[in-house]
């Protein structure tokens, strides 16, 4: 079928002859905030367990030299997930299904294959953190609760629509803005602290390099790439007034701001976050002579300025918190991705019995997960290597992103602007130099 010879320019500007009343109307209900969904749940999903330990870690080891990964990763995570939501909203697919159409199998397969092996292990991680922050309160029950934390969260996925506890995603890590807090009850040198973010003191160790992998590889994780292309398609798929946006382009106006806001908003609440992390563990765990976190309870002193006696619990409340919203999205985009490449029935929306090949795929990968919590790396450092492979996995993963957006014959007239695509391989040799950095100098 023809389609319509719409224009869009490359700054996602619509002619004015576009802007007709329904398209005003839900220009007006998309400034909203109830219509931030998969850009603002990303963004919340990214100060996940593995965030909270490689954020900690970057402050107890590097102390503040390591707050200016946070201003410059920003352009850069805005980047990557918009150019994910815009394959996904765009196409009317995820990006392994547009992976399919422009790749060999075997390439598709093996980026699928790299993807579910970090998020299999990023699930396990997660899972075990979650296990050891109930047993820092309780006393016990490491292994029993992460094992009810891994039946809960498949539970909530199989069980639940993913439009009724999107709703609730929303607002699971906000217990982390207690690391914002702990600036305010200590005493700050600011101009040191400033000094340091822009002129840090570091030495070009296999280290360091190892820590700018890990915050990477936190910061822009492959699955939360994946997963916010696929939610721009479950969203589309459950408003009837939306459509994919190569077919129906009169919609552009309104969807790509949508996505703009979306995802600014949404990594700037993960890099706020993040950065407070970074900056409450170096004025607390540094500060105090601490430089490797071993254990949860390492990590949790961070908190103590403001927590006290609780800080265990508050720190628990923050793991157990972010990890119940991002297993979920772990184990989805992995689905997402698996499924995609096969051309099986996808979608949080669909019962069961209708993907059951998607189902099988959360379920496996949620229950290998748990493997991790039975091994003999501790929690919070196996948190961390999972940030130092995703870094190094995201690398094939947004190269390929980049020539699915930069290709006309996939995305029409909306693939990437220039600046856009500057930007988006800009992040990807970013993260490849830093990769390579690291292997060289180990």
């Amino acid at each position: 079928m023809r389609r319509k010879s719409w224009h869009v320019d490359n700054d996602d500007r619509v002619q004015s002859g576009l802007l007709a009343k329904p398209v005003v109307y839900r220009l007006r209900r998309a400034a909203l905030l109830d219509k931030l969904g998969p850009g603002l749940i990303t963004g919340a999903a990214d100060d996940d367990p593995s965030g909270i330990a490689t954020y900690s870690q970057a402050g107890a080891q590097f102390g503040a030299n390591m707050l200016w990964m946070m201003f410059f990763l920003y352009p850069l995570m805005c980047t990557m997930q918009m150019i994910s939501a815009r394959i996904g909203r765009v196409s009317g697919h995820g990006l392994a299904a547009n992976m399919r159409r422009i790749f060999p199998s075997w390439v598709v397969t093996s980026l699928v294959a790299l993807l579910f092996i970090a998020n299999t292990i990023n699930i396990g991680a997660d899972l075990a953190a979650m296990g050891a922050a109930a047993e820092l309160v309780l006393g016990w029950g490491r292994h029993l609760f992460t094992l009810v934390f891994a039946v809960a969260s498949l539970t909530v996925q199989v069980l639940v629509p993913y439009h009724r506890y999107v709703l609730y995603l929303k607002w699971l890590t906000l217990v982390l803005f207690a690391y914002v807090g702990v600036v305010f009850t200590i005493e700050i040198d600011w101009s040191e602290t400033a000094l340091r973010m822009v002129t840090p003191q570091l030495a070009l160790t296999r280290e360091t390099a190892i820590m700018v992998v890990a915050v990477f590889g936190t910061t822009i994780s492959p699955y939360l790439l994946f997963w916010q292309a696929s939610e721009e398609v479950e969203d589309d798929e459950a408003d009837p007034t939306t459509d994919p946006l190569i077919d129906h382009p009169e919609q552009a106006l309104v969807q790509l701001s949508r996505i703009r806001w979306d995802t600014y908003i949404g990594m700037a609440f993960a890099n706020l976050v993040a950065f407070f992390i970074i900056l409450t563990t170096a004025l607390t765990l540094h500060a105090a002579g601490v430089t490797e976190i071993e254990t949860s309870a390492d990590a949790a002193e961070a908190l103590r300025p403001i927590a006290g006696d609780l800080a265990f619990a508050l720190f628990s409340l923050g793991i157990i918190g972010t990890g119940l919203l991002a297993v979920p999205i772990l184990a989805g985009s992995a689905a997402y991705a698996v499924c995609e490449s096969r051309g099986w029935p996808i979608g949080l929306e669909h019962k069961p019995r209708e993907a059951v090949g998607f189902y099988t795929v959360i379920g496996l990968a949620t229950l290998i997960g748990l493997a991790v919590d039975y091994s003999d790396l501790d929690p919070i450092r196996a948190l961390f290597w999972s940030a130092v492979l995703n870094g190094v996995v995201s690398v094939p993963l947004m190269a390929a992103m980049m020539i699915v957006v930069s290709r006309k014959d996939e995305m029409g007239q909306f693939v990437a602007s220039f600046r856009l695509r500057v930007m988006g391989w800009f992040a990807t040799a970013c993260m490849a130099a830093a990769a390579i950095t690291m292997f060289i100098l180990s």
